[in-house]
């Protein structure tokens, strides 16, 4: 049985993301359709390209990702549909596939044409454009019959870390539901650097978030803490409260690590 995994910054109040999945499964009737989340801030097409990239490649091979962030609807952004690693993604050409494509072999096409193609509604093309082309391949459609071949799909120019010697910088890039702070900078970057009072310390804002720590527990209830979250990236966290209220930071603020 084949899964069509829905994501999108629909919201489920209006119905929209409902629509979608009526599609798909009118075009696959035995697929079995999740949604994973339908609350993406409207057109944050980076938090999406972050929530799509925790679960995607979890799935087993043979997934069809549907995933709509998309304010450029209507306009000439290129609609999208790719196979990665044996798993398919069907959404707008505009950076949302940006952690799924880089990296890795993958292959493209265009599917302007799909569905009701250029009759599309200017304002819904999840509807009549994504969701045939997601319920095409669901039913083992290939993805050569879509549209043809892309071979510049865009990408978001995301922020990098940086690192000079023991000196890390890096930013946040994302504000997760919690208030965690969510920055650029891999655990591998300090991992050579040992946890506790001597090791690795963080600076957010010039604000002092303490050492590296393991878990949420290593510290009292109210405090800040640093971690290395699911995502393998540094996080700036408050136990048991939000660290975006509590140190007055959000997405792009700056951060520093350096050794103890």
């Amino acid at each position: 049985m084949t899964r069509v995994v829905l994501l999108s910054d629909f919201g489920t109040v209006d119905g929209y993301a409902a629509t979608m999945a009526a599609v798909v499964a009118s075009a696959a009737p035995s697929a079995l359709i999740e949604h994973a989340a339908h609350d993406i801030p409207a057109g944050d097409i980076l938090t999406g390209a972050l929530t799509l990239s925790r679960y995607a490649t979890l799935y087993p091979h043979g997934t069809v990702h549907l995933a709509v962030v998309d304010p450029g609807v209507g306009t000439w952004r290129r609609p999208i549909a790719a196979t990665v690693d044996g798993r398919h993604y069907v959404g707008p050409d505009n950076g949302l596939f940006t952690r799924i494509l880089v990296g890795r072999q993958a292959r493209i096409v265009d599917v302007r044409e799909t569905g009701q193609g250029r009759g599309a509604s200017p304002t819904f093309h999840g509807r009549d454009i994504f969701a045939p082309a997601a319920g095409h391949l669901a039913a083992g459609g290939a993805l050569e019959d879509l549209g043809p071949a892309v071979a510049d799909p865009v990408v978001l120019d995301l922020a990098e870390p940086r690192r000079h010697g023991h000196l890390i910088g890096g930013e946040v890039i994302q504000v997760d539901r919690f208030g965690n702070l969510i920055s650029n900078v891999p655990a591998g970057w300090i991992a050579g650097l040992s946890e506790g009072e001597g090791g690795a310390r963080v600076v957010i804002d010039g604000k002092d978030a303490g050492p590296v720590r393991r878990t949420y527990g290593d510290v009292a209830s109210g405090d800040v803490v640093a971690l290395i979250g699911s995502l393998d990236l540094l996080e700036i966290s408050v136990r048991d409260g939000s660290a975006a209220e509590f140190l007055d930071a959000g997405r792009g603020a700056l951060l520093e690590v350096r050794a103890g």
